[in-house]
C-alpha cells in the first residue's frame, strides 16, 4: 500500500473517530447539564454529611473560573450551594480575563485569606492558577473544563463530572508536586539575519508547565490545530493536525542535561515533562513522576515516511503498556532520560508549547525543574 493509501485510511480513520466522539461528547454534555442544575444530586448529601462529621467550616475558598467555558455560570450556582451545605464561607469568585488569565486573580485570592483556590477552566486556566500559588503553600484545586485536562488526568481526577472534581476540591487530601519552568533565551525573531527594526524584542520570562513541554513536532501540531473544530471533537482536533504534520522535515538539536556536554542530534520533537499521560490513553513518559525533583527528557525521532511513524506509534502503545522494545536501526523511536535543567538550542527555530499553549518560535531555552512547590487537592483515597 502506497502512502497516499495509508494517509487515507487514516484520515477516513479520523473522521470517523470524531463523528462518534461528537456524539459522545453531546450525550455527555447533557447529562452534565442535568447533574449541574439538579438542587438535590449526590453533592448536597454527602456535603450535609460531611457538616456534620468534619469539622473544616473555616476552609476560605476561592474559584478562579474562565468564563469562556460554557458550563461555568451553572457551576458557579452549584459551588455556591455545595458550599453553603458544608457550612463554609461563602467562596470568593474570580473570572479571568485575556489580559490576565489567571495568575493575578489567584494571587489575589491569597492576599484575601484563601485556605485553597480551585482553578476551573482548561489547561491554561490550571497553569495561570498554578503559577499563582507556586511556593505559597495554599493548595490548588481542579475542576477540569478544557480539551485535554491534562494535569488533572496524572492526578487521576475526575474528567467528565465537574460536581464530583468539586467534591475533591473541598473535600479531599493535599499532595505536593514538583512544576516545571521553561525559559526562552532567543527568540527566532532575534536571529542575526532579522533586520527588521519593527520586530519586537520580547524580555525572557518563565513558563510554567506542569506536565510537558515539548519543540517540534508537537508544538507546531498544537499551533496548527483549527480552535473552531477543537471546540467541537476536543483532542481529536490534534489528531487532525498531527496528520498534516507527519511530512514535516526533522530539526537539527543542540541538548545540554545538567553539567553534561552538549549534544547534537536530529529529530521530530523534543519533550521535557514533569508527567507523561495525555488525551487518548497515550503516555508518553511512563517513567515520569509528578514529585521525584526530575524532569523526564524524551528524544522523538522517525524515518521512512510512513513506516516511521507506525513503528514510532507501535512504541509508544508498548511502553504505555510498560514494554520497552531496545531493538537498534528502528525508523520509528522515542529515547528516553532525565535531568534537573536542560538546555536547548536550535539554530533554525521551532516551535515551542507548554501544556498545549503556544509560547512561541525560539531558536534557544532551557528549562528546570521546581521541586516540591506546588500543593494540589487529590482524591482523599
Amino acid at each position: 500500500m502506497t502512502w497516499e493509501a495509508w494517509v487515507a485510511v487514516c484520515a477516513a480513520v479520523a473522521a470517523l473517530a470524531a463523528l462518534l466522539l461528537v456524539l459522545v461528547l453531546g450525550l455527555r454534555q447533557r447529562e452534565l447539564r442535568r447533574r449541574i442544575e439538579s438542587p438535590r444530586s449526590g453533592t448536597s448529601e454527602r456535603a450535609l454529611r460531611l457538616a456534620r462529621d468534619v469539622d473544616e467550616t473555616g476552609q476560605q475558598v476561592a474559584f478562579v473560573a474562565n468564563p469562556s467555558k460554557q458550563d461555568v455560570p451553572a457551576l458557579r450556582a452549584a459551588v455556591l450551594r455545595a458550599c453553603s451545605e458544608l457550612g463554609l464561607p461563602e467562596p470568593l469568585w474570580y473570572e479571568t480575563t485575556i489580559a490576565d488569565p489567571g495568575v493575578g486573580q489567584t494571587r489575589k485570592a491569597v492576599a484575601e485569606g484563601a485556605d485553597v483556590v480551585v482553578a476551573m477552566g482548561g489547561d491554561g486556566t490550571v497553569r495561570a492558577v498554578a503559577e499563582g500559588l507556586v511556593g505559597t503553600g495554599v493548595p490548588m484545586g481542579l475542576i477540569p473544563l478544557g480539551t485535554g485536562n491534562l494535569l488533572a488526568r496524572n492526578l487521576d481526577l475526575p474528567l467528565s463530572d465537574p460536581l464530583a472534581a468539586m467534591r475533591t476540591a473541598l473535600e479531599g487530601r493535599d499532595r505536593t508536586i514538583d512544576v516545571g519552568w521553561l525559559r526562552v533565551h532567543r527568540w527566532e525573531s532575534e536571529s542575526e539575519d532579522d533586520d527588521d527594526p519593527a520586530d519586537e524584542v520580547q524580555l525572557p520570562r518563565d513558563h510554567i508547565f506542569l506536565v510537558i513541554a515539548g519543540l517540534g513536532f508537537d508544538a507546531a501540531m498544537v499551533a496548527g490545530t483549527d480552535e473552531q473544530l477543537k471546540a467541537r471533537v476536543g483532542w481529536i482536533a490534534y489528531f487532525v493536525s498531527g496528520m498534516r504534520h507527519l511530512h514535516g522535515r526533522r530539526t537539527r538539536v543542540h541538548v545540554r542535561l545538567d553539567d553534561q556536554p552538549m549534544t547534537s542530534t536530529r529529530l521530530r520533537s523534543l519533550l521535557i515533562g514533569n508527567c507523561g499521560r495525555l488525551p487518548g490513553g497515550i503516555t508518553l513518559l511512563p517513567d515520569a513522576v509528578l514529585d521525584d525533583g526530575w524532569l523526564d527528557v524524551a528524544a522523538i525521532d522517525t524515518r521512512g515516511g510512513i513506516a516511521g511513524w507506525a513503528q514510532l506509534f507501535g512504541e509508544v502503545v508498548l511502553q504505555g503498556a510498560g514494554v520497552r522494545n531496545d531493538l537498534p536501526a528502528k525508523i520509528g523511536r522515542i529515547d528516553h532520560t532525565r535531568a534537573q535543567e536542560v538546555r536547548v538550542v536550535v539554530e533554525s527555530g521551532e516551535h515551542v508549547q507548554v501544556d498545549g499553549d503556544i509560547v512561541g518560535r525560539v531558536t534557544e531555552l532551557s528549562a528546570r525543574v521546581d521541586h516540591a512547590s506546588l500543593v494540589v487537592r487529590v482524591a482523599a483515597v
